[in-house]
């Protein structure tokens, strides 16, 4: 039987109509949400990407202004500026767009969001609270795998669970999330020896490496959980320009979905539930600040 394939979108979806109740009872009590996002530089795909994230903060009431730094910002003026959004009582959220310019300290700079407003959980602050399952906001991939997780039914309590991929925003956040709710969880990496042997009697495999088409139907046992966080451009075969890219997973979906209960797609699986989460994330920095009295009613 073929997998049951998780519709990233309509869960999406549902947690934006979520959030927008919520920004708007925020408001009922004079407490605004505002996300700041800052981006080093001017990369095209970058402003792309944060006109976009302008338009999903409309659609559920959340204020949002883009700051664009000068490539050639040192590292203490990033910090500084950074600093001043944490203490600005007006800005409920502080993003901070990667990657950074090779010449700035990107730990530095994530480590000068304050806690409170770090939508994105990526202060190690909250990454560290993480390993005792109280962060003050938890970071967004992990969130959108544990909500896909409670999408698929499956009670992770007890389960074997492998991931692949070791990254600090991603594969240990994920990790630290599973083993707070008492699942049993090993890792592994791209460079892992025999990595079917880890992944194959797995209950549910997490695929996070960034490594195209790395988990196959040979490291999937029957009937189990596969959900793919890896996002990755390949050449696109099917077209005729040859610069073009298609959006791939670390799964070849296609030999996952015929042994897999459940599985995530790519694109349209974590991905678009992560970018709502971040929306999430936004309204519970700004009611955790009102409640913390670390803003006030405007």
């Amino acid at each position: 039987m073929a997998a049951r394939i998780i519709n990233g979108s309509e869960m999406a979806a549902r947690i934006r109509e979520a959030t927008a109740e919520r920004v708007a009872a925020l408001k009922a009590t004079c407490v605004n949400v505002r996300l700041d996002a800052i981006i080093v530089g001017d990369p095209a795909a970058g402003v792309i990407y944060a006109r976009s994230q302008e338009k999903r903060c409309a659609k559920v009431g959340v204020e949002y202004r883009l700051h664009t730094l000068d490539a050639s910002i040192d590292d203490d003026h990033l910090q500084n500026f950074i600093e001043e959004l944490s203490h600005d009582d007006a800005v409920t959220g502080v993003m901070l767009n990667l990657p950074l310019p090779e010449h700035l300290d990107t730990p530095a700079a994530q480590y000068a969001i304050d806690p409170y407003k770090d939508v994105e959980g990526v202060n190690p602050a909250n990454i560290g609270l993480l390993f005792y399952g109280t962060p003050i906001i938890a970071p967004c991939t992990a969130l959108a795998v544990m909500a896909v997780l409670q999408e698929t039914g499956v009670d992770v309590r007890g389960k074997d669970v492998c991931i692949v991929g070791q990254g600090s925003i991603v594969g240990k956040p994920i990790a630290l999330s599973l083993m707070c709710a008492e699942a049993t969880v090993r890792t592994c990496n791209k460079y892992t020896p025999d990595l079917a042997a880890h992944t194959a009697d797995a209950d549910i495999v997490i695929a996070a490496a960034g490594v195209p088409g790395l988990i196959g139907g040979k490291h999937v046992k029957e009937g189990a959980i596969v959900i793919d966080v890896g996002i990755n451009s390949v050449p696109d075969p099917q077209s005729d320009d040859p610069n073009a890219t298609r959006v791939v997973g670390d799964v070849k979906f296609d030999e996952v979905v015929e042994k897999a209960s459940a599985v995530t797609p790519v694109p349209g699986g974590v991905g678009p539930v992560t970018v709502a989460i971040l929306l999430q994330n936004a309204a519970e920095a700004a009611a955790k600040q009102h409640a913390h009295r670390r803003i006030h009613p405007h």
